[in-house]
């Protein structure tokens, strides 16, 4: 069983990357999506993306218990490909109705915590293949603002603990795949 980690920022192709990662196994695949249609611009990020997937595809819509869906659909005949993780961060620090600080100190929601732990505990001993994807959002300037840095640390750390539990990590820039970690070599 493993956990490969597929990083990259907005529109380098992550996806894709991911996408062909789970198809070329040729298992059945099992599709966690999550991010929810808020907006008519998100609502047509997602059908992009529904549309790229094959029909045999599992799909799984679960924007917050990803612990519990990667227990629940991990398997060794399936391979989990799960996008994204800074949608399913952004669900957690930033649950409907705000209260969203602009100043000050932001605090993270109990349930943000609980759930990360339930994530990080079902990637310790998988019951099958992973692929997760995630952005990574470290590489620009420090944002401005409570909220935007609280969400840039939490995904940084979010994506450091992930990391470390992969056995495979990469990073797509352009389109392009850069190994990071290859623990399976």
């Amino acid at each position: 069983m493993s956990v490969t980690l597929v990083l990259g920022g907005a529109r380098s192709g992550k996806s894709a990357y991911a996408e062909a990662l789970a198809l070329s196994t040729g298992r059945d695949a099992v599709y966690i999506a999550t991010a929810s249609a808020g907006d008519d611009e998100m609502a047509v990020r997602i059908a992009h993306h529904r549309e790229r997937r094959p029909d045999a595809w599992v799909t799984v819509e679960e924007p917050l218990k990803l612990g519990e869906a990667l227990n629940t659909w991990a398997g060794p005949d399936r391979i989990v490909l799960v996008d994204c993780l800074t949608l399913w961060l952004s669900n957690l620090l930033f649950p409907e109705n705000g209260p969203f600080p602009e100043t000050g100190v932001a605090t993270l929601p109990a349930r943000f915590i609980v759930e990360r732990e339930r994530l990080l505990d079902a990637l310790t001993q998988p019951r099958g293949d992973i692929i997760l994807v995630s952005n990574e959002v470290g590489m620009g300037i420090v944002p401005m603002g409570a909220l935007t840095r609280c969400f840039a640390d939490e995904a940084g750390r979010l994506n450091q603990a992930v990391a470390a539990f992969a056995d495979r990590v990469v990073l797509v820039a352009a389109g392009l795949p850069l190994i990071l970690k290859d623990d399976a070599c």
